[in-house]
């Protein structure tokens, strides 16, 4: 599709839900005074026109080139209006249904139909005035949460706790403490201040080692330049391993040539190594502790879901790791575990993921619900889970892509000890 076409469709959309969704406002606005809807008329089409203009700009401007915070909550914000837009129309279309049904029986029954007192031409339907006024009501209720998700739960930062047993543990290694973050996504920060909260938390959790599954960018190395200092404060007596996750590759953007594709990727690598990281790509290492021994295995992205890439080589990793007692595996994303590991490497313990991010939306009280549009695309998406004697955690994700927000499923730093009884 062209760009002209798709600036098109794009156009028709928007004009159409609008159309659709003031019939509700006017409804609602029925009473009140002519400076007022007017008021509301040029705010709601005002705000149409700058929602269009804005997606047309692109086109003439590349994003690039626009501010970090316009890229960042400006797009956001507006993509916010027209889904609440598109959730308050469901109650519009419900009162269309309503009206067309009484509409049929005017013809049915060739009698006026008694509304609220009244009576109405036989073929004269009105608008439900209710639930017009639920329709505005249930487009305000998202358009709060949004809001609130974007000032308020975005950095509300939280360390989840879990204990996992491990029969085959070395005595050594008894009390491990792993800290786990994951989706970093720098580019979607305009400031530093989140991440050195961030950071200080890594810290406070005193982890023997920190391991980190995937995603610091969103598509280009440079935008983690602006944070090498803070990230490459997290420290732990054991290191900070990494691996790398779909976006980290560069892969959403049209690049100038392969080469510039290329160079991306080997100077992510460096900053991996400028931040103190230790990068395992499709490799294991041995973790020492005391005279005791366990692997950990990372590997690039291979994703099992959605066409998202498989640079990683599981076969190349694993191979020398077979005597450990105990194995850990860094990888990205958590359907390589339903897909590859439980299959065929029934041997690796614990799994660390990411890339979900939970969707960044959903419900969560512990002990009562948990859920999330994520879970229908992934079977693991959120925690721990365990089948047989394996187990995968899937962190929810530091940071945030596309939505500058969370509701209900906030940003993690994952804390998880190992025992062996």
């Amino acid at each position: 599709m062209s760009i002209a076409l798709r600036i098109l469709f794009i156009g028709i959309l928007l004009i159409f839900i609008d159309l659709y969704f003031y019939q509700a406002i006017r409804t609602v606005m029925i009473g009140s005074t002519p400076s007022r809807k007017n008021m509301v008329f040029y705010i709601y089409w005002g705000f149409t026109l700058f929602s269009f203009l804005l997606f047309l700009t692109p086109s003439l401007i590349p994003m690039l080139e626009w501010p970090h915070f316009v890229r960042i909550y400006l797009f956001a914000f507006v993509i916010m209006v027209l889904i609440s837009k598109i959730i308050g129309s469901v109650f519009i279309a419900l009162d269309d249904i309503v009206r067309l049904f009484r509409w049929v029986s005017t013809y049915i029954m060739k009698e006026p139909i008694p509304v609220a007192g009244e009576t109405l031409n036989p073929h004269s339907i009105s608008r439900l005035k209710f639930l017009n006024y639920i329709a505005v009501g249930m487009a305000a209720i998202p358009f709060a949460s949004f809001m609130y998700g974007m000032v308020k739960g975005a950095f509300d930062y939280r360390i989840h706790r879990i204990r996992v047993v491990l029969p085959n543990l070395p005595a050594s290694f008894n009390g491990l403490r792993i800290v786990q973050i994951s989706d970093i996504h720098s580019g979607s920060f305009v400031s530093a201040a989140p991440l050195k909260n961030a950071v200080n938390l890594i810290n406070e959790q005193k982890a023997d080692i920190v391991f980190f599954t995937g995603d610091l960018v969103n598509d280009r190395a440079i935008e983690v330049d602006p944070h090498i200092e803070t990230l490459s404060q997290i420290s732990a007596p054991m290191g900070v391993y990494s691996t790398l996750g779909n976006h980290d590759y560069g892969d959403y953007v049209a690049w100038e040539s392969k080469e510039a594709k290329r160079n991306n990727l080997e100077d992510l690598k460096k900053k991996h190594a400028q931040m103190g990281w230790k990068l395992m790509m499709n490799e294991h290492i041995a973790l020492e502790r005391g005279e005791d021994k366990i692997a950990l295995i990372g590997i690039e992205n291979w994703g099992g879901n959605l066409n998202f890439p498989k640079y990683g080589d599981m076969k190349k990793a694993y191979a020398g790791a077979e005597n450990y007692p105990v194995k850990l595996l860094l990888s990205h994303d958590p359907s390589h575990w339903s897909k590859q590991v439980k299959e065929e490497y029934k041997d690796i313990d614990i799994t660390f993921s990411g890339h979900t991010h939970g969707f960044q939306f959903g419900i969560e009280i512990p002990g009562l619900i948990k859920w999330s549009p994520s879970q229908f695309v992934y079977k693991q998406w959120a925690g721990l889970y365990t089948e047989g004697k394996q187990h995968i955690y899937v962190n929810r994700g530091l940071g945030f892509l596309g939505y500058p927000g969370r509701v209900g499923i906030m940003p993690e730093i994952t804390v998880m000890e190992l025992y062996n009884s």
